[in-house]
């Protein structure tokens, strides 16, 4: 029996078994949206790519994402997974010069550039995924959001605003004042969450401090979801420029290149290089980079 070719790669990660695992499903052109969405579901990842067949040598790809729930326009560590596998899979090469590789991955709301370096000392490619310009959506009344998460109005940063900011995905920013607060953070009630987030303007929540997990980091996050997408994403790429965005935007930070950390608490210990590019009244686009490691190769019966 004929086969397509997955591929289960650690996003923002150099180590297997850290970061944030995706599904990486290879071929996928005749997959009828509600099959890739019930593989999305089977697979049980907080994301699945779908990777359409290119001509040989071809640098463009169309490209699709699924939660176990929903398809997304945009995703950043399957998007680092896409690419890592297919590296592994000779889709597509490095060039022999060393020179950088550059991919255009057509997602649901139009292409995307994804810039591929060698990877230091011959470990990982180094992946950067340029995201859209930002959009600034809606604040939030602290005292409705941060009970959704066991929290207080007292744990949110002095003067910092809940609101809703998406550079392809929107996600609602919530900068906490220390990382006590955000260990403190969970979902308190599931359903009253995704009431709240039926009834606003973005896709799920991302709850972050100034200051990262270790010494390299400069910011510390979380992210979380509701059934049936998975209860917390140990590293986010689209939630990631979202939040540098917020941050170079509203003044928190004072360099437009940092380090995000995520996932140290869930044992998947990850990190995100960031740029935002553009003045802070007027981002251009935010870069997210970062490295893949592939842990598990298979194959899906054709006859799905």
């Amino acid at each position: 029996m004929s086969q397509l070719p997955f591929l289960l790669v650690d996003a923002f990660t150099t180590e297997p078994l850290r970061g944030n695992p995706c599904a990486v499903v290879l071929d996928a052109d005749d997959f009828e949206p509600e099959l890739r969405q019930r593989l999305a579901r089977e697979f049980n990842q907080s994301e699945t790519a779908f990777v359409n067949r290119a001509a040989p040598g071809s640098t463009e790809f169309t490209v699709r994402f699924f939660t176990p729930a929903e398809e997304i326009p945009l995703a950043g560590h399957p998007t680092i997974a896409t690419v890592t596998g297919l590296l592994q899979a000779g889709r597509v090469a490095l060039p022999a010069t060393g020179a950088a590789l550059t991919l255009t991955l057509h997602l649901l709301h139009g292409p995307i550039r994804v810039d591929v370096l060698p990877g230091a000392a011959g470990g990982p490619a180094l992946v950067w995924m340029t995201q859209r310009p930002p959009v600034f959506g809606a604040t939030h009344a602290p005292e409705a959001v941060l009970p959704l998460f066991g929290l207080t109005p007292d744990d949110l940063l002095p003067g910092a605003p809940i609101q809703t900011v998406s550079t392809g995905t929107p996600q609602l920013m919530i900068l906490l004042r220390d990382h006590a607060a955000l260990r403190r953070a969970h979902v308190a009630d599931a359903a009253a969450l995704g009431r709240y987030r039926a009834e606003s303007d973005f896709f799920s929540p991302h709850l972050f401090c100034l200051g990262g997990a270790t010494e390299q980091g400069h910011t510390f996050a979380r992210h979380f979801g509701t059934p049936p997408d998975v209860s917390e994403d140990p590293v986010t790429g689209s939630a990631t420029g979202g939040m540098a965005a917020y941050l170079w935007h509203h003044g928190y930070i004072n360099s437009p290149e940092f380090i995000a950390e995520q996932g140290h608490d869930m044992g998947r210990a990850g990190a995100v290089q960031v740029r935002v590019h553009g003045e802070r009244e007027a981002i251009a686009s935010v870069q997210i980079g970062g490295t893949g490691v592939v842990v598990l190769e298979g194959g899906l019966r054709a006859d799905l």
